[in-house]
């Protein structure tokens, strides 16, 4: 089997050869530059022969597409910074626009150098952050704050978070016409009962996401939801309408992979701990990951080989390697 037909088999819960196996992470230096940014996403996807490809952007372009003044840190460790929120008040939500339209073009121009390079057998996904999450951009992270005044006042926040979504639906769309075989939605933090209780996140911000992920078109074959967090409400990922839900079972109240099949009716996609063991390994604690994730998933169906989220840019090449040959093994 081709990484495609991999992939394809793997979302529909069928038979595979093994599974299929990517994993992503921030190079915040080159993230400032497409050009410098599609080469080492091409290189890097090569390298380690993955099986898909999520685009990895910088995590501020969207808040930069609405003014928000994010740069670069200068440091290859460390993620952009900004001095203030761009949402201070409440009358801010309502003067929320999109100032910056070149950012969010750049980045669907940079994922089909990305595409056309690896072709057509190897599927590229683009990230697109849910409306909160990118509104938590805006507000330099005080994601509390946030939705304390969303819940308070519904009448402004909600359509500033509309017209981030509509922005988000052109982007996912321009992203499609590149070349890119669906989206990573990532919802960072919110659809959890540490953020809002279940029944909030289903009346505030489910509407959102299902507005999202609803005007995809045709082409986007390959969709992920990734739940970001702890405690997270698989509900979720079962509601909205997607091929797999990426999440880390590594993390406080999670469930397992084969549960969350269960639960969200989807593949799943991870069962590798990023921060620590892909990080540090040793290479005996990946092996042992991958075992353990196949054998919640009877054998690895249904199962999308991955870190539970962003691998930090200090993780050496040997560990990214062996997770690959376990995956094979």
């Amino acid at each position: 089997m081709d990484s495609r037909a991999r992939v394809e088999a793997a979302l529909a819960g069928g038979d595979v050869d093994r599974p299929p196996a990517g994993a992503w992470g921030h190079r915040y230096r080159d993230e400032w530059s497409p050009d410098k940014l599609a080469e080492v996403t091409i290189d890097r996807a090569r390298k380690f022969g993955w099986d898909f490809v999520k685009f990895q952007p910088r995590a501020t372009f969207f808040a930069e597409a609405f003014g928000a003044p994010y740069r670069s840190a200068g440091h290859a460790l460390r993620a952009p910074v900004v001095d203030e929120p761009t949402i201070k008040d409440l009358d801010d939500w309502a003067a929320l626009r999109v100032v910056n339209q070149e950012v969010l073009d750049e980045q669907a121009r940079t994922l089909g150098v990305v595409a056309r390079a690896l072709g057509d057998r190897v599927p590229v996904l683009q990230t697109v952050f849910s409306p909160l999450s990118v509104a938590s951009y805006l507000v330099s992270r005080e994601n509390r704050k946030m939705v304390r005044q969303m819940r308070s006042h519904p009448d402004v926040v909600l359509p500033a978070l509309g017209r981030i979504a509509d922005a988000l639906i052109d982007f996912s769309r321009k992203s499609v016409e590149a070349g890119a075989a669906g989206i990573f939605y990532a919802i960072s933090g919110f659809a959890t009962p540490d953020s809002m209780p279940a029944a909030v996140y289903d009346e505030l911000a489910l509407p959102l996401d299902l507005r999202v992920l609803e005007a995809l078109p045709a082409e986007a074959w390959f969709n992920v939801l990734h739940l970001c967090g702890s405690h997270i409400n698989m509900e979720v990922g079962r509601k909205l309408p997607v091929q797999a839900v990426s999440y880390s079972i590594h993390n406080q109240g999670n469930p397992s992979l084969g549960e969350a099949r269960r639960l969200s009716g989807k593949a799943v996609m991870g069962g590798l701990e990023q921060r620590r063991v892909l990080v540090g390994g040793p290479p005996e604690a990946i092996q042992e990951q991958v075992r353990e994730a196949m054998a919640s998933t009877d054998g690895g169906r249904g199962l999308l080989l991955a870190p539970g989220c962003s691998v930090p840019p200090q993780a050496p090449d040997v560990n990214l390697r062996k997770m690959m040959e376990a995956a094979a093994a």
